[in-house]
């Protein structure tokens, strides 16, 4: 009777210690932070009520290719650090017009630098289709690689850090031909209207993810995957 009774008990011990475990193993990511983006069409929004509804970041809109500056950038820049956001700016790629160099000076000559301010994230560069302009800009895969990284690499000289990128899973295998030449030193900003995040592309994990035009936060809705800390992380350049 006694060795039935130390079998029965470490039979029990044994399921007792695989039902703690398992909440343990099957714990579920952190949810991701939320944020927005930002352009001239929003003027400058009430970011004290963002924050009150989870909003952590915003990216604000500064430049396109090199003729044009949004008008509220600087009060839009300015008023997202005030309401204790991290913040980061974006730059609207157009290849057809201009070097990748050029329009990386253009984006810093006209504000779109990094700080150190510890809320500051490192500029994006928006790589997407134009009305109006062909598909991948009528450039192939091969040169359109080189103009971002002519980009990414003057940028980098200007501020010290790599652009994050945004782009959309079908304009970078259509235009890149799904490149990992960036996965492993940029951090991705997807673009992808759903309600999942769907297939990643060029070899990136989840970074950014713009997911819809409208929602309970300013402009475009945004998540970030990871944690404040992580996010913090960015504005150093981790």
């Amino acid at each position: 009777m006694a060795l039935i009774l130390k079998r029965v008990a470490a039979l029990v011990a044994v399921a007792i210690g695989a039902t703690l475990a398992v909440p343990w193993a099957a714990q579920a990511d952190p949810a991701p932070l939320a944020g927005f983006d930002i352009s001239a069409s929003q003027g400058v929004p009430d970011l004290a009520a963002a924050k009150a509804h989870g909003a952590v970041f915003a990216f604000v809109k500064d430049t396109a290719g090199v003729a044009y500056v949004n008008p509220d950038y600087l009060n839009q820049f300015r008023a997202v650090k005030a309401a204790g956001l991290i913040r980061g700016s974006y730059h609207y790629a157009r290849p057809d017009k201009s070097s990748g160099a050029e329009q990386a000076v253009y984006l810093h000559d006209h504000d779109g630098k990094w700080f150190s301010d510890g809320m500051s994230l490192p500029p994006a560069l928006d790589m997407e289709d134009t009305p109006g302009a062909p598909p991948c800009y009528d450039m192939p895969p091969q040169a359109m690689v080189a103009w971002i990284q002519d980009f990414s690499t003057t940028l980098a000289r200007l501020t010290g850090h790599n652009p994050i990128i945004y782009t959309s899973t079908r304009w970078w295998k259509a235009c890149t031909g799904n490149s990992t030449a960036f996965a492993g030193d940029h951090v991705l900003w997807l673009a992808r209207y759903n309600s999942e995040m769907g297939e990643l592309p060029g070899g990136w994990r989840a970074g950014f993810w713009q997911s819809a035009v409208n929602g309970p936060l300013p402009g475009n809705q945004d998540s970030y995957f990871g944690d404040l800390g992580q996010l913090r992380g960015l504005t150093t350049g981790g």
